[in-house]
């Protein structure tokens, strides 16, 4: 694959500018062919790395266009390839010309995340710098900047790689006394200190594993369930969360009758709807099976708002109350009485009775009454730390899989030192630990892996 010269348009369309990146052994080469420096007598291939040059892309002795050409030497770039990458006019056309005049040269299309594969494959970054990429790229809020910036740079690899050498030095101890069993009376490995080790491992792979949870919050958003009778104006909410008209708003009742899921940027927090069919006793097949999923996404919901008519609390309350609440058990449930400000044009009185810990507000989605105060509900419910860019926090299922079989090697490790099992045993078990970790890293994940990975990336990336 590497003996390939690739290039992919690398900017998004619609842009004033274009940039069209061209990777390989004959980069530099290729695109010298269709470009020529505007100075008088220079050559694209003699000029020095990290230099733009200024000239024309030429098509039959026709101008396409006037470009800046970046040129990159091999390891010294991106891929650790040569590496030119052309700033022409954002032109659709333009920019496809260009291509064209590329592959024409030499050149094939790239596939998706082929440049950051290429990057890896090269030893530029390991796996799980890799898919960091990605994850900057998607990222929708300061805490996933931060979070993929730290493991683009490094601070996850730098933590991986203490941890596996921590775990070499244990398992060579251990394996030294091996290779010395017929002298019993020789012990390399201090049994207690060994045991020390495994836990300070121990508690580092569990920290990270346990992150997990509050990485994939910030990363795919926390999220929200929208729930209560029909007609409770759930999809009114949801329009004015998400600033857009979204889900469609009737007085009929049960208009909503499938799930409707998006995501919002609520004080730095990516929070994801979901807004669902009404709750209420009905003969339609097809509400029915609306209803059947409400209470799938409520399990799944972190945080459910359970949307209550004020005109009618105490009657919505008590008739839904046996079959939320046990739903509800171990998240962060709000109650939103909706339409108080009808409440306080008839001067009627709201009277619920829940359990203290229930929070409650008084809102009316329709006149956007109030919202401000659910949204800060919303963020203090979510009870997300602040994200650093030195903070280590998993976001990965991938990274979370091999985390919790690694963790679960290290706890066979220490059983086996708490039950003197010989060496053999425990020093496979540490191999074993090693394993997980470098599967992270890449070191040992197969071409089928890398292939999955790597189709998610776009192209030009």
């Amino acid at each position: 694959m590497n003996q390939d010269t690739i290039c992919a348009i690398a900017t998004a369309q619609g842009g004033a500018i274009g940039c069209i990146r061209v990777s390989g052994p004959e980069a530099i080469d290729i695109t010298s062919h269709i470009f020529t420096p505007a100075a008088a007598g220079k050559k694209l291939e003699d000029c020095k790395p990290y230099t733009l040059t200024f000239g024309r892309i030429y098509e039959d002795a026709e101008v396409v266009d006037e470009v800046l050409v970046s040129l990159f030497r091999a390891p010294h770039s991106y891929t650790g390839e040569n590496s030119t990458e052309i700033t022409c006019h954002g032109s659709n056309y333009i920019l496809q010309k260009v291509l064209q005049l590329l592959i024409k040269n030499g050149c094939r299309m790239a596939k998706p995340g082929e440049y950051t594969q290429r990057s890896f494959l090269n030893g530029k970054m390991d796996l799980s710098q890799a898919e960091a990429v990605a994850d900057l790229i998607a990222s929708s809020s300061a805490a996933t900047h931060r979070l993929a910036m730290n493991q683009m740079r490094g601070g996850f690899s730098k933590e991986l790689a203490a941890l596996r050498d921590q775990l070499l030095h244990f398992t060579s101890l251990i394996e030294l006394e091996l290779d010395f069993s017929d002298h019993e009376e020789l012990e390399f490995a201090d049994r207690s200190e060994l045991c020390q080790l495994a836990g300070s491992i121990e508690k580092v792979i569990s920290r990270l594993v346990h992150s997990f949870s509050v990485g994939n919050a910030i990363k795919s958003g926390v999220p929200v369930a929208i729930i209560g009778e029909t007609n409770a104006g759930k999809s009114t909410l949801l329009n004015v969360l998400l600033n857009e008209e979204k889900a469609i708003v009737s007085d009929i009742h049960g208009t909503t009758r499938d799930v409707i899921e998006d995501t919002a940027n609520i004080g730095g927090i990516t929070f994801r709807f979901i807004d669902t069919a009404g709750i209420r006793e009905t003969s339609d097949a097809i509400e029915n099976l609306g209803i059947e999923r409400t209470f799938q996404k409520l399990d799944q919901a972190e945080i459910v708002l359970w949307m209550i008519d004020a005109t009618d609390a105490s009657a919505q309350i008590s008739q839904l109350s046996e079959q939320i609440l046990p739903h509800c058990e171990g998240k962060q449930l709000i109650l939103v009485l909706n339409k108080a400000d009808l409440v306080e044009k008839s001067s009627n009185t709201i009277s619920i009775n829940l359990p203290e810990n229930i929070k409650s507000i008084r809102i009316s989605a329709k006149e956007k009454m109030n919202i401000d105060g659910l949204q800060q509900m919303l963020i203090t419910a979510a009870n997300l730390p602040i994200v650093t860019q030195n903070d280590i926090i998993v976001t990965n299922i991938r990274h979370y899989e091999a985390l919790s079989h690694a963790l679960e090697a290290i706890h066979r490790v220490q059983q086996g030192l708490a039950n003197n099992l010989s060496g053999d045993f425990v020093s496979q078990d540490i191999r074993e630990c090693i394993f997980h970790l470098n599967d992270i890293a890449g070191e040992v994940t197969n071409d089928m892996v890398l292939q999955n990975i790597f189709g998610h990336f776009c192209i030009g990336k």
